[in-house]
């Protein structure tokens, strides 16, 4: 079993990366700034509901 740190860096990074790839991919096919933050928030609203409700 990994340490506990390790757990949490891989969370870590692994949103900020997500949200960051929703974004670019949002800018590009949109080509829009405006939809490009809704979708980076939209990435961190479905975290917390999966934090919430343990879907994943």
């Amino acid at each position: 079993m990994p340490p506990v740190y390790m757990k949490q860096t891989v969370i870590k990074y692994g949103v900020g990366f997500g949200s960051a790839l929703a974004m670019a991919v949002s800018f590009t096919l949109n080509k829009s700034i405006f939809w490009a933050i809704i979708h980076g928030i939209l990435g961190w609203i479905y975290v917390l509901y999966a934090w919430i409700f343990k879907t994943y």
